[in-house]
């Protein structure tokens, strides 16, 4: 099963290319560069060199042995957040300055949300040398100030987002539209959303997380395939990366955790697949959180990652074909996993990645099966929420 997009940058019905007629040339280089650089020798070595040496891969798949226990069942988990910077996005902003290096590109934008892309994309740049301009939400900056401070230190100048819900979606609003006035720079998009190419650039580099899986498993369990992918979907780039290698498989169950928010019969969650309709969102046809006029609406996750209100077009396709189930998770739901991994596992996992470990109270797995769940990043950014949630827990006792 092939999962790439085609000439014009479609998955089935989902994706394309809908951008200013400013930024036409920008899609048209970045797509020859692209083409010409990823199956280069040359940049593949120093791609794979770098995630070796700088980024520390490949990165431990760990039998979980407490959490098997108490579920009855083999669960592993692909520690993402053991690699640097805490998360899987260097995976991508890695592959994407190699990019924009050879595109010659001085100045670098992004957006973030929790702030791992926005740290991640700050490294890079710093290493290379390349001026850094990150847009990220007023709300996120005050949810995430541990990120925003490796952000400052590492030289990344931030530039606060003030319109909408003052999050992600707002965030990458600001970013395209200072990629706008500004086109001579490399906008380095951090998810499997946008125009194409970025949804097929982005699953490339993080593809790396399956291919490491499955070379893992042949070790630890003899075999290539698990039973079970999960992984936690916002945009949707490391469910990406951690379903990639698997998907001609017709026998694994591939499994995506979105956010519900308070719930998805209310108005505050982040369920784009549950909840969502046909549209256009940041370059790309997709599923998306809209009111009865199609005017996008604000999305909420307790999540900064996941608080989003569409899903890159590979997954839209995904779910349309029904090779993936995805799964509506609630903060709370995300916050007693977060707890129970890690008083199991001695693991504080980001509220990301705490919405996949949420799907093993969902579905009935079996003693012979095997799980694998990717731990997209560490939770060292959330202990603000999780110190708050604590002490609501306790004042209620």
């Amino acid at each position: 099963m092939t999962i790439h997009a085609d000439c014009n940058g479609y998955y089935g019905e989902f994706g394309g290319a809908f951008v200013p007629e400013l930024l036409q040339p920008n899609i048209i280089e970045l797509r020859k560069t692209y083409k010409k650089k990823i199956y280069n020798d040359d940049f593949q070595e120093q791609f794979n060199n770098l995630l070796k040496y700088y980024v520390g891969r490949p990165t431990p798949l760990y039998f979980a042995k407490n959490l098997s226990k108490k579920y009855k069942t083999n669960i592993y988990l692909k520690r993402e957040d053991l690699a640097f910077t805490g998360s899987h996005k260097i995976n991508n902003t890695i592959g994407q300055i190699l990019l924009a290096k050879h595109m010659e590109k001085k100045n670098i934008i992004a957006e973030t949300g929790a702030g791992q892309h926005g740290v991640a994309t700050a490294v890079v740049c710093a290493k290379f040398g390349m001026n850094c301009i990150i847009h990220m939400g007023e709300v996120d900056i005050k949810k995430q100030s541990s990120n925003v401070a490796k952000m400052q230190m590492l030289g990344a100048k931030i530039i606060p987002t003030l319109t909408g819900g003052k999050t992600l979606k707002d965030a990458t609003n600001e970013a395209i539209r200072y990629w706008i006035a500004h086109p001579e720079d490399y906008y380095l998009l951090g998810s499997v959303v946008g125009p194409h190419p970025y949804p097929e650039i982005v699953m490339h580099f993080q593809s790396v997380i399956s291919k490491e899986i499955k070379s893992q498993l042949k070790v630890l369990q003899k075999k290539e395939y698990p039973n079970h992918v999960i992984a936690c979907v916002g945009g949707g780039s490391n469910a990406a990366g951690s379903f990639y290698h698997f998907l001609e498989n017709k026998s694994i169950n591939f499994i995506g955790a979105e956010a519900a928010g308070v719930g998805i019969n209310t108005c505050r969650h982040a369920a784009s697949i549950s909840k969502g309709k046909v549209g256009f969102l940041h370059g790309s046809k997709s599923l998306l959180l809209q009111d009865e006029f199609g005017q996008v609406v604000e999305p909420h996750s307790i999540s900064s990652g996941l608080d989003y209100p569409g899903i890159g077009p590979l997954h839209a396709h995904l779910h349309k074909i029904g090779k993936v189930t995805y799964l509506p998770v609630t903060d709370s739901e995300a916050l007693q996993a977060a707890l129970k991994i890690t008083e199991e596992e001695g693991i504080i996992p980001a509220l990301e990645s705490a919405h996949a470990l949420a799907v093993l109270d969902k579905l009935k797995f079996f003693p012979d099966e095997t799980l694998v769940i990717c731990l997209s990043g560490r939770g060292d950014k959330d202990m603000d929420t999780y110190e708050k949630y604590l002490n609501q827990f306790a004042d209620n006792e």
